[in-house]
């Protein structure tokens, strides 16, 4: 099964020192190499700051695009893997192994498999009456 490791972190008020940069970053790449090594890795991505965010949604017919995040919070999506995991507890393992979940949170999400799923449940899925 699938799943989404959303990396949460309050984002920084200023530039990081090099070295704690430097540092931050070699983790994530031991991380990295570890789980496409055994076969877990999908995908995964950094994303930019929050203010670059965009935030849609649809209202009576009407698409609104507000500037920024969806929601006031002082921890941050700030990025996210996509690992295969043959549970829910593997995928706990490999979330407690980013670096990032020292100081902020990961969020663990199951992918929806719409290829065994029924209509019914796929209408739900997406939010369809």
């Amino acid at each position: 099964m699938q799943y989404a490791l959303l990396i949460y972190t309050e984002e920084p008020t200023e530039e990081p020192p090099a070295e704690a940069m430097a540092k931050e970053l070699d983790a994530y790449d031991v991380f990295t190499r570890h789980i496409t090594e055994r076969g877990a890795m999908r995908a995964g991505e950094a994303l930019q700051p929050i203010a670059s965010a965009t935030t849609v949604r649809v209202r009576d017919g009407q698409t609104i695009a507000t500037d920024g995040p969806f929601a006031e919070t002082k921890e941050v999506l700030g990025g996210f893997y996509l690992v295969e995991a043959a549970d829910l507890d593997e995928a706990i393992v490999y979330a407690a192994m980013i670096p990032g979940a020292a100081h902020g949170s990961i969020e663990v999400r199951p992918i929806f498999d719409y290829s065994s799923a029924s209509t019914e449940a796929v209408a739900q899925a997406v939010g369809a009456d």
